[in-house]
């Protein structure tokens, strides 16, 4: 039997075949516990079938939504998972303001554990070594300043697929991540490559499944502030 979880829209970024929708409990007022709704395939995704609301369209950050879930499902440092009930849409009860979004960002601290960077990138992965004693893998952050870049970052070994960077400074550390957001990647991936000068943002930082001896930090979503 399913329960009906109301939350606060603040990712559905790309994840594989389908997507990784995320955001915390909201009563109208006060926001809560994050949840990630996760379907039964190994990785988790969420397809287009099974997040869309009853008109067809796809739920945007900031809509407030009511999501049938099924039970519990943490998986490790990833303990915001709930498994979805796919036999229900869910529903679109309301929408936040940007402006809003000040009153539930959280406390300015070091994103999981830094110090671990690959070679695009700045503090931007977590080795599997280190996840002892990790129990969250999502972040709501407000910044004062994001710039964007596009490039391609296998160019020198024969992979010319762009990608978009995301760079920032929070609680005194600077973070290169890559983007997951595909509103913003498919705005950025249209213009050339280059540094592109975003301003103050809300960013909603994901710590991704592991991937060989790694977890990465990811921008599951940018929110620019209005």
């Amino acid at each position: 039997m399913s329960e009906v979880q109301r939350i606060l829209c603040l990712a559905n970024s790309r994840k594989l075949s389908g997507r990784c929708v995320a955001g915390r409990k909201f009563d109208g007022h006060n926001a809560g516990a994050w949840i990630r709704p996760v379907s039964d395939r190994e990785s988790g995704e969420v397809s287009e079938y099974e997040r869309q609301y009853e008109d067809g369209t796809d739920p945007q950050v900031l809509d407030i939504i009511a999501v049938p879930l099924l039970r519990p499902r943490p998986t490790g440092y990833q303990s915001e998972n709930w498994l979805l009930d796919q036999r229900y849409y869910w529903e679109k009860a309301d929408e936040l303001s940007p402006a809003d979004l000040q009153r539930i960002v959280e406390p300015v601290e070091p994103l999981w554990i830094d110090g671990h960077s690959t070679y695009s990138g700045r503090n931007d992965k977590v080795p599997v070594a280190l996840l002892e004693g990790v129990e969250t893998s999502l972040r709501l952050i407000q910044i004062d300043a994001l710039t964007l870049v596009v490039f391609a970052p296998g160019e020198a070994f024969g992979n010319a697929k762009r990608r978009v960077q995301g760079c920032f400074v929070h609680a005194g550390q600077q973070y290169s991540l890559w983007v997951t957001d595909p509103r913003y990647e498919k705005k950025y991936l249209a213009r050339s490559d280059g540094r592109y000068e975003i301003g103050s943002a809300y960013l909603t930082i994901s710590l991704g499944e592991r991937y060989q001896d790694a977890c990465y930090k990811l921008i599951a979503a940018i929110i620019e502030v209005e």
